[in-house]
């Protein structure tokens, strides 16, 4: 039997949920035995190949993420959205009651850990903002949600092994996490 491909992207997040997916911990072996990683933050690749399964982890900020987002739904035949980030918008959202000029000012100047004495805010080099951080379905069609900050590594299993078994889960209340 082939391996389900797998494909995740970590967009405008703090990559708590692939975290929560290492946490598996021993059951990981079980799960790569069934699933192939074909892309992900730690995969060396440079274009998103075709995946039965596309996970999003984070909300989307800029140019780049939701370009990525778009890539991922085309390629991919569920996309899997994972963690408040994704599902939500997150606290990456709290930029939204700002405009993009003072959000990348407090970045790259205002920061107390930034050192910048010369108050340069780079323009070219980074991603341009969109106006306002989103969820994912904002953009483009999620077919399953797995809310939590991070949603926990039984919970990131059981909808994997749903996925497995033909079904496109919907996640129980009860195996939410919101702490």
């Amino acid at each position: 039997m082939a391996k389900v491909k797998v494909a995740t992207v970590w967009l405008e997040a703090c990559a708590g949920c692939h975290m929560s997916f290492l946490d598996i911990d021993e059951r990981l072996v079980d799960l790569v035995d069934l699933v192939d990683i074909v892309y992900s933050p730690i995969v060396d690749g440079k274009k998103i190949p075709k995946a039965t399964v596309g996970v999003i982890e984070g909300a989307l900020g800029n140019d780049e993420e939701l370009h990525l987002a778009k890539e991922m739904r085309k390629q991919c035949d569920i996309i899997v959205a994972w963690g408040d980030c994704a599902v939500f918008g997150g606290i990456n959202c709290m930029r939204n009651f700002t405009d993009r000029r003072q959000a990348l000012k407090e970045a790259y100047v205002d920061s107390p850990s930034t050192v910048n004495p010369g108050g340069v805010i780079p323009h070219e080099d980074i991603p341009h903002l969109l106006p306002q951080a989103i969820p994912v379905d904002h953009e483009v069609k999620v077919d399953v949600y797995v809310p939590g900050c991070p949603p926990d590594a039984d919970t990131i299993l059981w909808v994997f092994q749903e996925l497995l078994e033909g079904r496109v889960p919907t996640v129980p209340s009860e195996m939410m996490r919101y702490d």
